[in-house]
């Protein structure tokens, strides 16, 4: 008799908030909580505390706060990463103009949430880092992209023998417009997966770490049209 294939479920999205205003943490701990896929493991309220509670928990997305006492979020944000380099960083912020906010992304964030966004944003959010995504505007993509021209060197050095496929050129375009890998994939007749895989191997052939680096390099090596 033939073994009936069932779904495993998949393993929920760990989560740690971090964030000094109680009544703010309390809440979207509780709102997230009931979230289905989502799994809050903790919760902290200042940078430090975040710090070594990232460290322990182990946590797959933190929501951390960008204005905190004894350890700002930029000096958390880059703290975590050294201890945990597999968590995704969302940064709380109650403006998307603040300076902090783009050195943030710099030291490793995968992007920001405003602190007035939905729950369903917020849970959408985590999702979306959680699957190798980043949450940057365009706005502080161009930015980034900017000061990654200005820092480039003509005397840098190139990986001899890089290539990327017609295809793999294609799937980075794409990535440089802001797509996701849903709207990636249905631009392209693919799966999402195979985008993955795609994304994945561009990395890898670039040496490089997330999505928004790759964009930077192939801006640098003049790979994309872009204004």
């Amino acid at each position: 008799m033939a073994d009936h294939e069932t779904e495993v479920e998949p393993e929920p999205i760990r989560v740690l908030v971090v964030d000094d205003q109680e009544l703010f943490r309390r809440g979207l701990t509780m709102l997230l909580a009931v979230e289905p896929g989502i799994e809050v493991v903790g919760e902290a309220g200042d940078g430090i505390e975040g710090t070594d509670l990232a460290a322990s928990a182990a946590p797959d997305v933190i929501l951390l706060d960008i204005r905190m006492p004894k350890r700002s979020g930029i000096e958390a944000c880059l703290a975590i990463k050294e201890a945990v380099p597999s968590a995704k960083i969302i940064m709380l912020t109650v403006s998307d103009e603040e300076a902090d906010l783009y050195e943030a992304v710099k030291s490793g964030a995968s992007g920001y949430l405003l602190k007035d966004s939905s729950i369903e944003e917020v849970a959408q959010a985590v999702r979306v880092v959680a699957d190798g995504q980043s949450l940057i505007s365009p706005s502080m993509a161009v930015k980034l992209i900017d000061e990654f021209k200005q820092m480039s060197r003509p005397e840098r050095e190139h990986v001899p023998g890089l290539r990327l496929t017609e295809r793999e050129l294609e799937v980075l375009r794409l990535v440089a417009k802001g797509l996701n890998n849903r709207e990636i994939a249905k631009q392209l007749f693919i799966s999402e997966n195979t985008v993955k895989n795609h994304v994945r191997n561009i990395l890898e052939k670039l040496q490089l770490h997330s999505r928004m680096e790759a964009v930077m390099y192939a801006v640098r090596e003049k790979l994309l049209d872009l204004p």
